[in-house]
């Protein structure tokens, strides 16, 4: 397909993009990053940012109408929630006590990209109850397909069960749960039964006990997730693009483009699972799927920032994306 599916209407589909550790993502560009030395920087912006804020931007490139929840604490997030609604991304924000927090990206001119991630403010259990409930409420609305992405890490003081949580949340409202997280939480969350995991290498290589070495041996780890709870599973392998299999097929497929070179590989898998959602929402083969979070993920290396990929530049990548069944 040369430009991805419309939605029918915002009221037939609903997608929602949950942040339990959000951020404000803050670039610094400059050329020749030196540590232990003096660095002077050549360009800053600071946008809306953590794993699920980058996948509403995309959806929103997509042309979807995303709602996203999560956590917003202090001057920082009320910065995060006035930029995404800048961004014409609907909000559902839960207040905590404690500031969001400022992750740290430092682009080399000459191609290095240095990432310095804070923690996030410790989340309080009546914090934790309140975005439960904003959840469980948003997926009352009157759609008839919804998709819920949760994707992230964890902060301080919420408990590794709460993606869990939320999943059963989802599917008892008969919404479908998509995720995107690593470690303790993510191995909990397959145990709930989500609709599909989408994580990459190193993160399939830490649940699953698999080394990853190529497609092949991605498409095992694939099958690990499912055996592991995952109704469906993709692993990303950066510029190879990405391996998927759901419960009911024989043959994983694998999807891949021809590399470019990237400004920022930031927000590349996000944007890929912002096309899974999408492909999700429209109804999508799960070999379309799967060729639209290639090109969604190969547009984000084109984009500005992370997240901010476009139709022009997805739809002309996704006609050159190629698939092999394994």
């Amino acid at each position: 397909m040369n430009k991805p599916v419309a939605l029918s209407s915002d009221l037939a589909t609903a997608l929602f993009c949950v942040s339990l550790n959000p951020a404000i993502d803050t670039r610094l560009i400059l050329n020749g990053f030196l540590p232990g030395r003096v660095n002077r920087v050549e360009e800053v912006y600071r946008t809306p940012g953590g794993k699920a804020a980058h996948v509403a931007m995309a959806l929103k490139g997509l042309g979807a109408t995303p709602t996203w929840i999560g956590f917003a604490g202090g001057v920082t997030g009320g910065e995060l929630i006035a930029g995404l609604r800048l961004l014409g991304i609907e909000t559902l924000p839960v207040s905590a006590g404690e500031s969001s927090r400022v992750n740290l990206e430092i682009l080399d001119t000459q191609g290095e990209v240095t990432e310095i991630l804070e923690p996030g403010g410790t989340i309080t259990q009546s914090e934790w109850s309140e975005i439960q409930q904003v959840c469980v409420n948003a997926l009352q609305v009157a759609a008839k397909k919804k998709v819920m992405v949760i994707s992230g890490s964890l902060p301080p003081g919420v408990p590794v069960e709460a993606y869990a949580a939320l999943v059963s949340s989802a599917r008892a409202a008969n919404c479908l749960a998509f995720i995107d997280s690593s470690g303790v939480a993510l191995s909990r969350a397959l145990a709930a039964g989500p609709d599909l995991i989408k994580i990459n290498r190193e993160e399939a290589e830490f649940v699953t006990q698999v080394a990853i070495l190529d497609p092949i041996t991605a498409a095992q780890a694939a099958r690990k997730l499912l055996d592991l709870g995952a109704n469906s599973a993709a692993v990303s392998l950066g510029e190879r693009g990405i391996v998927g299999i759901r419960k009911r097929d024989q043959q994983a497929i694998h999807a891949w483009s021809t590399p470019l070179h990237p400004k920022s590989t930031v927000g590349c898998g996000d944007s890929a699972l912002a096309g899974l959602a999408y492909a999700a929402a429209a109804d999508l083969t799960f070999q379309q799927s799967l060729a639209l979070a290639v090109a969604c993920g190969t547009a984000n290396c084109l984009a500005p920032l992370p997240g901010r990929i476009v139709l022009e530049d997805i739809s002309r990548i996704e006609r050159g994306v190629h698939i092999e069944l394994l």
